[in-house]
């Protein structure tokens, strides 16, 4: 079994060249400040420091800007997390390497953070993505790992593994929410250990 498959379902071919890159982080900067609703495609064109209708050139709108933005850092992730677990075989510290890197990518940039854990949910449609798409990819990895720790008899096998994949993706996820909502200043990816420590605690025998 892949430890993270490679994306099973069509994304949109993401935009190349530097110009596209200024596009997002743009985007990503303005939508994580001023809000995505708060935020219009001429304020993203101003920041870039471009006109506006180049950015159409690269996005069909708003919408396709955050979307985009969302499944760069999926895909990016997920092929961090290909290269950092291509010799790792302990099912547990597989999960201690994504956990890891979840936390640190999201914790080396604050503006996509705030993006990540409160621009895609204001809207149903963009949970809706958020939750079918790549994401699904990266709780494949999670759940392979905690079922090759279930087989080798090291966690109980009378959770679903897609359960409790979803249960330490919830636990990482509100660590960054709680994170970009703190008025503390600390180190995201120094949580993630406990995080799974924790869990990994919860699934023993």
């Amino acid at each position: 079994m892949p430890v993270i498959s490679s994306a099973r379902r069509q994304t949109r071919t993401q935009p190349a060249g530097d110009k596209g890159e200024l596009i997002l982080r743009a985007a990503t900067k303005l939508f994580a400040r001023r809000g995505f609703f708060n935020t219009q495609v001429a304020d993203v064109a101003r920041e870039a420091g471009i006109a506006a209708g180049t950015v159409y050139l690269y996005f069909k709108s708003k919408d396709d800007l955050l979307i985009s933005i969302f499944e760069r850092t999926m895909s990016q992730g997920m092929d961090d997390g290909r290269r950092a677990l291509t010799d790792v075989t302990d099912p547990i510290e597989r999960l201690r390497v994504l956990a890891r890197l979840h936390l640190s990518r999201l914790g080396a940039d604050r503006d996509l953070a705030v993006v990540f854990q409160v621009e895609l949910r204001q809207s149903i449609k963009f949970m809706e993505h958020f939750s079918s798409s790549l994401l699904q990819d990266y709780l494949h990895a999670m759940r392979a790992a905690i079922a090759d720790a279930q087989r080798a008899g090291r966690f109980r096998r009378e959770v679903s593994a897609t359960f409790a994949a979803k249960a330490l993706f919830g636990a990482l996820d509100e660590m960054a929410t709680n994170w970009i909502l703190s008025r503390k200043r600390y180190a995201l990816a120094g949580q993630a250990d406990d995080v799974v420590t924790l869990f990994v605690n919860g699934m023993k025998l």
